[in-house]
């Protein structure tokens, strides 16, 4: 059974997105924007930006959950925030952070979920680990462009690409590399069944 919050073929569905039904799907997103809470907590202090481990867990579910599901689960990780619960970075929430200087990256979110989704999809990611990692690489430099644009346009352009990209390219290829180690485990493992 499928539905219009994933793929009807993914080449790599660990969790089986693809076939849950509506309500299963539901429980995934729920589940999914309470991981993005937590991950958004493991953080490292900076100003004006902190480092977290938000866009390990935003493209990890978009590749995990497809495009959709997760640019859907990450919209209502945000909603959420809106709202005022505290699942931001340092348990922030409400309208203030989406105008302030983290504003474009967290606009960039869903797009990067679906970006690693879209590519996951597109078989970068399992087995092929270098495509695994360029597509969370990709995914993390395109939220630093986005979110170091917004900055730019708050503090001036050289010290918004020096205090909201530049310090954040290191993490991105570790958080990367972290991601495409972890899907090519994922991958062994599925098609390593024990044989009883």
């Amino acid at each position: 059974m499928t539905t219009i919050l994933a793929p009807a073929v993914r080449g790599f569905d660990p969790l089986g997105v693809s076939g849950r039904s509506l309500p299963v799907q539901a429980a995934l997103l729920l589940f999914g924007t309470g991981v993005l809470a937590l991950a958004s907590q493991i953080s490292v202090p900076m100003v004006p930006v902190p480092i977290t481990m938000q866009t390990f867990a935003i493209t990890m579910i978009g590749v995990l959950y497809g495009w959709r599901l997760g640019a859907l689960t990450v919209l209502a990780w945000l909603g959420e925030a809106m709202m005022g619960l505290p699942v931001l970075a340092g348990g922030s929430g409400g309208l203030a952070p989406f105008v302030g200087p983290t504003a474009g990256y967290l606009v960039s979110f869903p797009i990067i979920a679906a970006l690693a989704g879209y590519l996951a999809e597109k078989g970068w990611t399992g087995e092929r680990v270098v495509k695994s990692f360029l597509a969370h690489l990709s995914a993390n430099i395109l939220c630093l462009a986005i979110g170091g644009a917004w900055l730019g346009t708050l503090i001036g352009a050289e010290k918004g690409l020096a205090l909201g990209v530049t310090p954040f390219i290191l993490g991105a290829v570790l958080k990367s590399a972290l991601a495409a180690a972890l899907l090519l485990a994922l991958a062994r493992r599925q098609t390593s069944k024990l044989d009883l």
